[in-house]
């Protein structure tokens, strides 16, 4: 039976947990606390929190499905990412952070209710941001739309080209009056 400080403990990590739609878990070995503080300022730019966790805590508060998965995931030191409905911005922030300060070793992650390998975050971390990939998807929907109505009009303003030269030759065929 768990002390109250650690049912405290597990309840807000259920919290955390049912709020954020996506987990990021990273070895946090060979980090200080000043570089921990660095990673969360970074991950705190799009939403994000970072928590270092206890891996029997966290797998009590993930529950029986999550925590069958976690067995691998949570071994050793554990930090976890509690993203938003964006997974690429936390995995370019933790691969920014990487590259810039100490490498930030991702174990796996939980995206969109599955598990990921570190190298399908890597992956992920080269997307666009998902606003952009949103834009790209709507300029790509409407390129087709625009060149319909290109030849749409183009057949119109022919159609008046041609009324217009006949109009144009039929006076000039009449005498001057």
């Amino acid at each position: 039976m768990p002390t109250a400080k650690k049912q405290a403990t597990i309840d807000e990590l259920r919290t955390r947990i049912a709020a954020a739609k996506n987990l990021f878990f990273t070895n946090y070995a060979g980090l200080t606390v000043e570089d921990i503080g660095k990673l969360r300022n970074e991950l705190r730019k799009d939403g994000s929190t970072y928590g270092v966790v206890k891996n029997t805590l966290f797998k009590r508060a993930a529950g029986k499905e999550l925590s069958a998965a976690l067995e691998t995931i949570l071994a050793g030191p554990t930090g976890v990412v509690f993203a938003g409905d964006d997974p690429v911005a936390p995995a370019k922030a933790i691969k920014t952070f990487s590259d810039q300060t100490k490498p930030v070793t991702v174990k796996a992650a939980y995206i969109d209710g599955r598990f990921v390998d570190a190298a399908q975050v890597q992956a992920l971390a080269a997307l666009p941001p998902k606003i952009e990939l949103l834009a790209r998807l709507v300029g790509s929907l409407t390129s087709p739309l625009y060149g319909l109505v290109r030849v749409l009009s183009g057949n119109q303003s022919g159609l008046v080209r041609v009324l217009n030269a006949i109009r144009e030759q039929k006076s000039a065929d009449q005498p001057a009056a």
